[in-house]
């Protein structure tokens, strides 16, 4: 019997899949893939003409027929998540089943939407003095959310903030940031289908950022970045681990 490979897909463009997952991709003889994310160009690294299923048409208990019942005819199967299967994959619910029928696993991070979206704005999320502190999370939709996670409760931070699942709530998102203490002119990217071919990223603020999305009719598949780091012209310090009276490690201050 084999195991089964949780693989992340990346944040969309074919290349930025891990090697790793490239090189299980390219000889997997199953593959069951999140076919509403991701980007159907990565299976044309496999080589050996897999199976090929598409769970956003199947339930869990369709998607663990096929995987449990290829792990046990010894096939390669992959289960293809979009980003990194640990954020919104669900693999924890699969895994659960997989213990339970002995059923060995292994999981390849991937790069997410987050990091996508900063890659594309050429965007520093961290930046001294402004936000030190990344929160990812989600608006609350069929799947439930703490209520100590609420997006007010999380924008009391005044941290950067990736929110992904939420682009067909975002004026109900943006009330909800207002609340937290965000003000109406903090700096938010739109970012739809971050590093695809068509992708479109367009910078906004808190205030304007549902009709952005309104009028480019892009609710699916966007992820929104929000914070004082995201903007254009953010004022920062600069970083301690490159000026020349802070010492590390590998090198002393110069006096």
């Amino acid at each position: 019997m084999t195991k089964i490979y949780f693989v992340g897909a990346g944040c969309g463009a074919k290349d930025l899949i891990t090697v790793r997952g490239m090189n299980i991709l390219k000889d997997a003889d199953i593959i069951v893939y999140a076919g509403s994310l991701v980007n159907p160009e990565l299976l044309t690294y496999n080589e050996t003409k897999a199976e090929i299923y598409n769970s956003a048409t199947m339930t869990l208990d369709e998607v663990m027929e096929v995987l449990i019942g290829g792990a046990r005819n010894n096939k390669k199967v992959v289960r293809l998540h979009t980003g990194d299967p640990s954020l919104y994959g669900a693999i924890g619910e699969q895994i659960r089943i997989l213990k339970k029928e002995s059923i060995s696993y292994e999981v390849v991070p991937g790069v997410s939407a987050a990091f996508g979206a900063a890659a594309s704005l050429a965007c520093e999320m961290t930046l001294p003095d402004v936000s030190q502190t990344v929160i990812l999370t989600r608006m609350e939709g069929k799947t439930k959310v703490p209520k100590k996670e609420a997006i007010e409760n999380l924008a009391r931070v005044g941290a950067t903030m990736a929110i992904y699942l939420s682009g067909t709530r975002a004026k109900d998102l943006a009330d909800k940031l207002l609340l937290g203490g965000y003000k109406k002119d903090t700096p938010v990217a739109v970012c739809h289908k971050a590093t695809w071919d068509d992708e479109v990223i367009i910078r906004s603020d808190v205030e304007h950022m549902a009709k952005v999305v309104e009028e480019n009719n892009i609710e699916n598949t966007t992820l929104f970045l929000v914070g004082d780091s995201v903007g254009e012209d953010s004022d920062f310090e600069l970083s301690k681990l490159y000026a020349p009276d802070f010492s590390t490690a590998f090198r002393k201050a110069k006096e």
